[in-house]
């Protein structure tokens, strides 16, 4: 009698399933047979499946992450500023509509006082940082300081306190100043760093515009490609072609070339000399 029977046909069903499911799977992409639209939610069990991976995600690497003091007021101060700036307008606030773009996002972006409860200070601060993939939470790490991403979190933990009226109190007391810029100067000391460029590729959108080689969508033809860009004679076809130079360029564009379709990214002086890194490192021949 063979004992390892069962086993094998346990096995068999399990590979008969996969392929199954594998099949099956690639008839919905391949058919479009399921509707991307923003006007049709999630099915349930996606829903849940990826807002489970989101959190065991985010808790496998924030859980260690040591927290500062968060009761400062002048970090709670700066942390409401922030949030009215750059979060209330697709989460919405106490007795604070989000605004109309926010209604059509899928998922939808939630109300920020349960996790505010529930979730540990590292956890909300690694989201704010590193954002969430296919979710329109955008990272921060490239747009605020370290210092501002702790205030947000400092203030998000603070509004499970808040009615409508100590919201309406805040903003009453901090009125916008009308200056909305986002701070986007480090120290420049600090060399570029190659593996921080790339990441910084991604935040700033590159590939949207340009062909970039080993960049996930990096095929765009709008501007012009950037494999070998570090051997070129000029930068934009008109600077020479320096490390000084780029971070000219990347810095501002329009400053360089007024009729440049490259648009002002605001991009950090370090965040540039980060790119600036990595573009260099893109010496092979351009793709045709």
């Amino acid at each position: 009698m063979d004992t390892y029977q069962p086993l094998r046909t346990a096995v068999a069903t399990v590979f008969a399933l996969v392929v199954l499911a594998a099949i099956a799977g690639g008839i919905v992409v391949y058919f479009g047979l399921y509707n991307v639209a923003a006007t049709h939610e999630h099915a349930n069990v996606l829903y849940h499946l990826l807002h489970t991976v989101m959190r065991r995600s985010v808790g496998a690497r924030a859980d260690d992450i040591p927290v500062p003091n968060l009761d400062s007021p002048h970090r709670l101060d700066n942390g409401f500023v922030l949030f009215r700036e750059h979060c209330v307008q697709c989460h919405g606030a106490p007795g604070v509509s989000p605004r109309a773009f926010a209604f059509g996002l899928r998922p939808a972006p939630p109300d920020l006082v349960p996790p505010a409860k529930d979730w540990p200070p590292s956890h909300l601060y690694w989201v704010i940082k590193y954002g969430v993939k296919m979710t329109a939470m955008p990272a921060w790490e490239y747009q605020v300081s370290e210092q501002e991403l702790w205030d947000l979190t400092a203030f998000i933990k603070r509004l499970p306190t808040l009615s409508p009226a100590d919201y309406r109190q805040w903003n009453t007391r901090l009125p916008p100043t009308g200056n909305t810029a986002v701070a986007n100067a480090l120290p420049s000391s600090r060399i570029g760093n190659v593996m921080a460029g790339r990441r910084a590729i991604d935040e700033y959108l590159c590939a949207t515009c340009h062909q970039i080689p080993g960049v996930v969508g990096g095929d765009s033809t709008v501007g012009p490609p950037l494999a070998g860009i570090g051997t070129r004679k000029y930068i934009g076809g008109t600077l020479s072609n320096s490390p000084e130079n780029m971070l000219r360029w990347l810095r501002d564009p329009q400053q360089v070339k007024p009729d440049s379709a490259m648009p002002n990214l605001h991009i950090r002086e370090q965040d540039a000399r980060d790119i600036a890194a990595y573009l260099y490192t893109l010496n092979q021949t351009s793709p045709q």
